[in-house]
């Protein structure tokens, strides 16, 4: 086989490079004797990976002293409740965008907490649409605007960012952090889990503004209160220490590549190759509207869903793993996220061009 590329979408490949140090450094960690997985998280020597790690992603962000920077245990399905119990109060409401199944768990959780206004919904277009926003029912007086940026289900992607006003907006940002740059300072609070650009599964990385802190329920659990956290560095109980190194790792292997808006320039590439392939060939197909299909998570169909099993069979025999799509949408998903290079997309479109000529 020749070498094989993942296009899992989560948890999802990480660099190579990452992998290779993490493994160099996996019995002992610069000399100490250790493994980073069995250090203390209180040691001078794990403080200074998790305070480098948190001023790396700054860096790559553009997050500034305004926000705290939190490293959380879980996933961003945690965070769908984290949210409105620190956010929104006892009364109040929140308004939500629905664009897919993550919008839609989001929305579902919040509803146990208060009052949730689905102000946009793309359900109409079979989620392959997004509402232009001018139709959008938004409440000035809501206590934020929750949206996904990125459906990594459906692959749909927002191609702006909303205009809140003064309410803040509140994003989930798993699939497409640090894939581009962003101007963080129009959030309010912008979450992600880990396991598709930044690390291993386990951690969820959360930015939010501090004027934020500090306004939980009193029934909110400590380890879900954000200034808890913010106040105990991230570390009011042990955190996942294991994944916050990789992170760090893998913040490092951003900056070596040129910061975000050297993988900005490669994504896009990365992106327009592929849908451009799929377009060009009858034999595949996209459902999404040109502007916002997605740059990490890329869906297609077959001419005859017959042949998905082949299709997959031949694919794993190239060492192209983890194309199926997911099973609530059949077909199969390409996700290309930064870790993924370039040559994998190359290898695909090859396989996918031979398969269309021996089965088209």
């Amino acid at each position: 086989m020749s070498r094989a590329y993942n296009f899992c979408a989560g948890p999802a490949a990480l660099p190579e490079p990452v992998l290779q140090q993490a493994r160099e450094e996996m019995l002992d960690w610069c000399g100490t004797g250790m493994s980073v997985m069995e250090m203390s998280h209180r040691s001078d020597e794990f403080v200074q990976i998790a305070e480098t790690a948190e001023q790396d992603f700054r860096d790559l962000a553009g997050i500034s002293d305004d926000y705290a920077v939190l490293f959380m245990q879980g996933g961003a399905s945690s965070q769908f409740a984290t949210i409105p119990l620190n956010l929104l109060p006892e009364g109040g409401s929140a308004d939500y965008v629905n664009t897919g199944i993550w919008s839609k768990k989001a929305i579902a959780e919040a509803q146990r907490y208060g009052q949730v206004n689905v102000v946009a919904s793309a359900e109409d277009s079979g989620f392959t649409d997004i509402p232009e926003p001018s139709a959008w029912r938004t409440s000035p007086d809501a206590a934020y605007l929750h949206y996904t940026p990125n459906e990594t289900i459906g692959g749909l992607e927002f191609d702006f960012v909303p205009d809140s006003g003064t309410v803040p907006l509140v994003a989930d940002m798993s699939s497409t952090i640090l894939s581009r740059p962003v101007d963080f300072s129009r959030f309010g609070l912008v979450y992600a889990g880990a396991q598709k650009n930044i690390g291993p599964s386990g951690l969820v990385v959360v930015a939010i503004r501090k004027d934020l802190l500090g306004k939980a329920r009193g029934l909110t659990p400590t380890m879900m209160n954000y200034q808890v956290i913010a106040e105990n560095g991230s570390m009011y109980n042990t955190p996942a220490t294991y994944s916050w190194y990789l992170a760090g790792l893998v913040f490092k292997w951003l900056k070596a590549q040129g910061g975000v808006e050297a993988m900005a320039e490669v994504n896009r590439r990365k992106a327009d190759k592929l849908y451009g392939f799929i377009d060009a060939n009858d034999f595949y197909a996209n459902p999404i509207a040109p502007r916002f299909r997605s740059w990490m998570n890329v869906p297609f169909t077959l001419a005859d869903d017959a042949l998905n099993a082949e299709f997959l069979k031949g694919a794993d025999a190239r060492g192209l793993l983890n194309l199926k799509g997911h099973r609530s949408v059949g077909g199969m998903r390409a996700s290309i996220y930064n870790a993924m290079p370039e040559a994998g997309v190359d290898a695909l479109i090859d396989y996918m061009s031979e398969f269309a000529k021996e089965r088209g």
